[in-house]
């Protein structure tokens, strides 16, 4: 017997309109008055990456939700093009109809397929997983196999950025299956108030950077997009190796 598809509902409360998929969860919320702001804290925090790949070329999004992120690059990033993959084709009718995701052009192209097979190598330098289904990470978007083609999907420069619920039973698996797909240059962030944990694979990367470098980036960047990376720093210490003068991205 075919497995019944998961519920969808969009509702508006105080300025806020969210989209549930599979329960009560929220799978994404945007500002009404605001429609290409990043509403939710843990997508805020996922432009992270931006720290150490601050001009991206490719990215290509498996997870589309209401499409905060995939606006967020449209609005900002000119010289972006971003294509994503969403397996659902009625989430992607909510963000078209209710979410004011913009349609396909030159920059942006989203497509209805498995995420897990979208891959292919050097095909972006910013690969970007936010897939849930019911609540649950997508367990096929977090096994072995999926992180050794994520790094063959990287440019010879590129990171990998995916959303974790903090008290997902698995997270510590996932992280050392990433590890070992990336050389062990992976760094993980709590975000700064959402139950998320957010995980950077790194590809062509130095295994170090000072926080003093950090810092100047994270100025540069708040000031490019009103986003307080100067906080994110701050939150890279907690849960990485760490030295008073440098944050250490692997071995």
């Amino acid at each position: 017997m075919k497995k019944p598809k998961s519920s969808i509902a969009v509702s508006d409360e105080r300025g806020y309109r969210t989209l549930h998929v599979g329960g009560e969860a929220i799978q994404s919320t945007m500002r009404i008055a605001d429609p290409w702001a990043l509403a939710l804290d843990y997508t805020r925090c996922m432009m992270s990456f931006l720290l150490f790949h601050a001009e991206p070329r490719e990215v290509l999004m498996i997870g589309l939700g209401g499409g905060s992120l995939a606006k967020f690059f449209h609005r900002n990033f000119r010289k972006t093009r971003v294509r994503v993959v969403e397996l659902d084709e009625r989430v992607l009718i909510a963000a078209r109809t209710h979410f004011a995701l913009p349609p396909d052009d030159a920059r942006l192209a989203v497509e209805i397929g498995d995420g897990a097979e979208a891959l292919a190598p050097e095909c972006c330098d910013v690969l970007v997983v936010d897939a849930y289904h019911d609540e649950e990470h997508v367990p096929q978007l977090a096994s072995t196999e999926f992180y050794d083609a994520a790094y063959l999907a990287l440019a010879e420069q590129g990171v990998m950025v995916v959303n974790f619920m903090d008290d997902d039973r698995l997270l510590d698996q996932y992280l050392k299956r990433m590890e070992a797909a990336f050389g062990g240059r992976v760094l993980a962030m709590k975000a700064l108030y959402d139950p998320n944990v957010l995980a950077f694979a790194l590809k062509g990367f130095d295994s170090r950077i000072s926080w003093e470098t950090l810092r100047q980036r994270a100025q540069q960047l708040e000031s490019r997009y009103d986003l307080p990376f100067p906080r994110y720093v701050s939150r890279l210490r907690a849960m990485n190796s760490v030295t008073p003068q440098e944050l250490l991205i692997g071995p």
